[in-house]
């Protein structure tokens, strides 16, 4: 299956919190019969039977847990597609830090190429002798 993982990883997040949360659906959720692959195959096919493109967090979630939920389920053909997810990443105090840092940095090495790219062309103008007449 060609999907993207930050999908694949988004709803087995969301499903290990809800195991952890959940003590009916924990059972159901540790079926060795079920698994993560065929999950994302029965979301996809469920979305594309649908014909429509946008979904709410909880309407794929619960298509997530209603494959869990069935016993016996038909997951359909697996789907080669390509999914957006579009949670925003939370990142710590620390992170934050460390990527300013590193936008600084990027920003100093940036202005020192422009600084380096024009003192070399004022060297090439200055080296340029001038013809005399004498």
């Amino acid at each position: 299956m060609k999907t993207t993982d930050h999908f694949k990883n988004t709803i087995k997040s969301y499903l290990d919190k809800r195991a952890e949360t959940d003590e009916l659906f924990a059972p159901k959720y540790a079926n060795e019969k079920k698994n993560i692959d065929d999950c994302i195959t029965y979301i996809l096919n469920t979305v594309q039977k649908s014909g429509c493109n946008g979904f709410t967090d909880e309407e794929i979630y619960g298509m997530a847990v209603h494959y869990y939920d069935e016993e016996s389920i038909n997951v359909g053909k697996e789907i080669e597609a390509r999914v957006a997810v579009n949670h925003a990443v939370e990142l710590t105090d620390e992170e934050k830090k460390e990527a300013k840092q590193r936008a600084i940095e990027k920003l100093i090495d940036e202005e020192a190429e422009k600084m380096k790219k024009k003192s070399a062309k004022k060297r090439e103008q200055t080296d340029v002798k001038q013809p005399t007449l004498f």
